[in-house]
C-alpha cells in the first residue's frame, strides 16, 4: 500500500495536519490499516522534499498543516489512473508455507492445508456476519472492505482445494 499517495489523496480534498491525516486515513479505510502518526510526519517530510506537498503555518499557534501541490495532484492522478499490478506477486505467507512444506517433503502438507481451510472458513464466516450487520449507506468503506475480504477468503479456499487435489494426484 502506498502511504505517500494515500496521504496525497486525502490532501487533495483539503489541507490537514499530521494527526488529522492519520485520522482521515483510518476513517477512509474503515480502520483496517492503522497508521503511526510518526510515519505520517516522516512521509510528509519526504513528500515535501519531492515537491508534492507544502507546509502551511497555522495561525495563532495552530498546528502546522500541509497542502498538496500541483506536482502532488499530478502524481495522484497518475496513481489513480494506473491499474494495480501483482507482478511479481506480493509475498504471501500461506503460499510460501505450502510451497516450502512441499519442497521439504518431510511435512504433512495435507495437514497444513486442512488447518488453513478451517481457519479461512472461520474468517469467512466472521466477515460474512460483519457484512450482514453493516449498513452500506452509512458504512460504505467498511462494506467495500468486507466485500474484498470475503472474496479473498473464498479465493483462498478454492486455492486450498486445488492444492489438496494436486497433492492427492501425487500421492501425498
Amino acid at each position: 500500500m502506498s502511504i505517500p499517495l494515500s496521504l496525497l489523496a486525502i490532501l487533495s480534498d483539503r489541507s490537514a495536519h499530521g494527526y488529522g491525516l492519520k485520522s482521515r486515513f483510518e476513517e477512509s479505510t474503515a480502520g483496517a490499516w492503522p497508521l503511526n502518526v510518526g510515519q505520517v510526519y516522516t512521509t510528509l517530510r519526504r513528500l515535501e522534499r519531492d515537491g508534492l506537498v507544502l507546509p502551511e503555518e497555522g495561525e495563532g499557534g495552530a498546528r502546522q498543516t500541509w497542502r498538496i501541490t500541483d506536482a502532488g495532484r499530478t502524481a495522484l492522478e497518475e496513481w489513480f489512473g494506473t491499474p494495480v499490478e501483482d507482478d511479481p506477486p506480493a509475498r504471501d505467507e500461506l503460499s510460501i508455507k505450502v510451497l516450502l512444506a512441499v519442497a521439504a517433503d518431510a511435512v504433512d502438507v495435507t495437514d497444513i492445508v486442512q488447518r488453513q481451510r478451517v481457519a479461512t472458513m472461520e474468517r469467512l464466516q466472521r466477515y460474512t456476519r460483519r457484512k450482514r450487520a453493516a449498513d452500506p449507506e452509512r458504512e460504505l468503506p467498511w462494506t467495500l472492505l468486507l466485500d474484498a475480504l470475503i472474496l479473498k477468503a473464498e479465493a483462498e479456499l478454492k486455492w486450498l482445494d486445488l492444492c489438496e487435489a494436486r497433492l492427492a494426484e501425487r500421492g501425498r
